[in-house]
Parts: C-alpha cells; sequence; structure tokens
C-alpha cells in the first residue's frame, strides 16, 4: 500500500483490532454464547475493516489529487477508484 506512514498506521492498527476482534468472535461462538453478544461482536469487526478499507481509498483519492504516487507507479484513474469504493458499500 502506497500512503503516509501516519495513513498506513492507521490502518493497521484498525486491521489489528478487527483481527483481535474476529479472534473474539470465533471463540464467543466455540463457548456457546448468546447469538445478540456474538452478532454485536461481529459488527465491531465489520465496522473496523470497512473503516480500513475507507481509509486506503481515501489514501488513494488524495494521492491522485496531489500526484503524489509511487515512482514508477501509475495513479489510478477515476474508474478505478469509484470501483475500489464501490466494493465497500
Amino acid at each position: 500500500m502506497v500512503g503516509d506512514d501516519d495513513s498506513i498506521a492507521l490502518v493497521l492498527n484498525r486491521l489489528r483490532r478487527a483481527h483481535g476482534q474476529l479472534a473474539g468472535v470465533i471463540s464467543m461462538i466455540e463457548q456457546g454464547r448468546d447469538c445478540k453478544d456474538v452478532v454485536t461482536q461481529l459488527a465491531a469487526v465489520s465496522r473496523a475493516l470497512d473503516r480500513a478499507g475507507f481509509k486506503i481509498v481515501a489514501t488513494g483519492l488524495r494521492e491522485c489529487l496531489t500526484g503524489d504516487v509511487a515512482e514508477g507507479a501509475e495513479p489510478m484513474t477515476e474508474a478505478e477508484l469509484e470501483k475500489l469504493f464501490l466494493a465497500l458499500a
């Protein structure tokens, strides 16, 4: 992923949080926990993943607007950015 160090750190933190939450959901299911509790935690995982994805797309948009892309890399087209954004919808 191309992006500034702060953006990358935010995405990684969100993904690590989602990873931990997903492990918790798996454990809850294995323990036979209440459906309400499992779904609540699963929703939290989903939100964490969505936020990580939107941060990645936002970084891509910023790079396209500023022309700040990795050396030798082509900037994303409008269609590519739209496809990425809609993949999260």
